[in-house]
């Protein structure tokens, strides 16, 4: 008897097959054309051959042309595995821009929709955006995915924890802002704008009057408190609750004036997670054939089981969601094992 649970990438796999669909968290992807770079969100190890092996061995695999994507990916400046990447985790005051410098549209904000603001990055003929934000947002509104990035959380420290709200930039952040190819750090506007141009090189995409066009409406806007920019009025939301306001959310600020400087940007690029394809099954977590048999003793359970890239929770799933059908199948195929085996 095998059987097969498993969260699988393959980069080399996505590049030339998928293009993307996309859940509120992470992204489902359709056969279209790939993004010319993508940064991985898993080790190299994590890399589905099982599921080759499986069909190699007369398994029917569905849902193939479905990936996990975030928007929000960053180099990791000390890699672990190949293109290793690390999600931000963003609060809501950064200023969203494209690779032209245009403000990404509403309800394209930071932690908001990621099905939107996938489609429309890759619809500007670019795989990558910007975050524009000052020092006092990054210290308050930036967290990292991954338990190495996230000491106080690991550790189970509350005091570590309780020290977001008063201890300034956090330590993994701030290596970032001082290592990482993706961040750029000036005291002012025209310098930011040339290094942005000069990290992605090639034709010069920022002009420098569009760029502080953008900032200073959204600056504008804070001049009134019945804004309608509907992302301040989000910031302002976030704020009326006590832990936003202590550690997750920068109190409403002008990005230009120098005293809540220096100005920060940060490239954005298309994070690569997992596929959602997997092992075609009934309803005892059996593996079917191409003719929708059942092989003998071959189950699938979780999302190698490929239920991630559609079902009952549809393409617009939250990954959290998933832990139900994680349950439901490995109860299933428990129960028929034990059956078969008497």
């Amino acid at each position: 008897m095998t059987a097969c649970a498993l969260s699988s990438k393959s980069p080399a796999m996505s590049r030339e097959l998928f293009w993307p669909r996309s859940t509120s968290l992470g992204a489902n992807m359709s056969p279209r054309t790939p993004p010319r770079r993508m940064i991985s969100g898993v080790p190299d190890h994590v890399d589905g051959r099982m599921l080759a092996i499986t069909e190699a061995a007369g398994g029917s695999i569905i849902n193939r042309d479905r990936m996990w994507h975030y928007v929000e990916g960053i180099r990791n400046w000390a890699p672990l595995w190949t293109d290793h990447a690390i999600r931000i985790l963003p609060g809501p005051s950064s200023l969203w821009l494209d690779a032209h410098g245009k403000r990404l549209p509403v309800p394209l904000y930071p932690g908001f929709d990621t099905l939107g603001t996938l489609s429309h990055i890759m619809g500007t003929g670019f795989d990558y955006s910007w975050f524009i934000l000052t020092q006092k947002i990054i210290q308050k509104e930036f967290a990292l995915s991954g338990s190495e990035q996230n000491p106080d959380l690991t550790g189970k420290s509350w005091r570590q924890v309780l020290g977001r709200a008063t201890s300034g930039v956090p330590g993994p952040v701030k290596a970032f802002m001082e290592k990482g190819e993706d961040f750029i750090v000036e005291p002012d506007l025209p310098a930011l704008v040339a290094r942005m141009n000069a990290l992605v090189g090639g034709e010069p995409l920022l002009e420098l009057a569009q760029v502080e066009r953008e900032i200073r409406a959204r600056d504008r806007q804070l001049d009134n408190p019945f804004s309608k920019d509907m992302q301040i009025t989000a910031l302002r939301g976030a704020r009326a609750y006590l832990g936003d306001r202590l550690i997750r959310t920068a109190k409403p600020h002008k990005m230009l004036d120098p005293a809540n400087g220096p100005l920060i940007a940060v490239r954005l690029n298309i994070l690569t997670r997992k596929t959602l394809g997997g092992s075609q099954t009934d309803l005892d977590s059996r593996v079917l054939d191409a003719e929708g048999q059942p092989i003998e003793g071959l189950y699938a359970v979780g999302e190698a089981a490929g239920f991630g890239g559609g079902g009952m929770h549809g393409y617009a799933a939250l990954e959290g969601t998933f832990l139900g059908g994680c349950i439901f199948s490995g109860r299933s195929a428990g129960r028929a094992a034990s059956r078969m085996v008497g």
